[in-house]
């Protein structure tokens, strides 16, 4: 597991295992409190299609042994359409770097009828988490992330980050359109 720790969730390193080797890597990652090998084991369950239940069981386990080490990637809660959030944030890519970074904040709809979740998409000369927090103090902020913003989605943009403010605008806007295309309720990407 050591030699995909340092891979992107996006390249889905452990997409060749079993399930019976993702099962018993995830409980060696248990026992050794390693969050990011954990981690990978869940996201490729995940991105799999497993039952929601077992990968809710499995942050949970996942946080009680190894909270420290977990990646920011890693969502803290089961995302029905995170797989799909993959998919489409993978068909974009920008031409060489700059200062602003794509992000996406997962808004909570339970109140709502459909999908308990909608994601935020917006760009950024701060470090997403960073924005994230400004978004919650009320500064230059959106009101479905003031209102509903629960964590920053870091895994399917983490690609688009150090780009071009241009190239930031453009993918801003038509990744939230693609992401809505795919049945994701969408606010921001202005």
């Amino acid at each position: 597991m050591t030699a995909h720790g340092a891979r992107p969730p996006a390249q889905r390193p452990l997409r060749t295992q079993s399930d019976r080797d993702l099962a018993r890597d995830f409980v060696h990652a248990l026992k050794a409190g390693d969050g990011l090998a954990g981690a990978h084991c869940i996201h490729e369950r995940w991105m799999r299609g497993h039952f929601p239940s077992h990968i809710e069981k499995d942050l949970e386990l996942l946080w009680k042994h190894a909270g420290a080490s977990i990646p920011d990637w890693l969502p803290m809660r089961y995302i029905s359409w995170l797989s799909t959030a993959y998919d489409v944030a993978q068909t974009f890519s920008a031409k060489g770097s700059g200062r602003s970074n794509i992000y996406l904040i997962l808004l909570d709809y339970s109140d709502r009828r459909g999908d308990a979740h909608g994601v935020y998409v917006g760009m950024s000369r701060y470090p997403p988490a960073q924005r994230f927090d400004q978004h919650k103090a009320g500064i230059r902020a959106a009101g479905s992330v003031l209102k509903r913003g629960i964590e920053v989605l870091t895994g399917p943009t983490l690609h688009l980050q150090h780009i071009k403010r241009g190239e930031a605008a453009r993918i801003e806007m038509a990744l939230a359109g693609a992401l809505a295309d795919a049945g994701i309720r969408v606010e921001g990407g202005h």
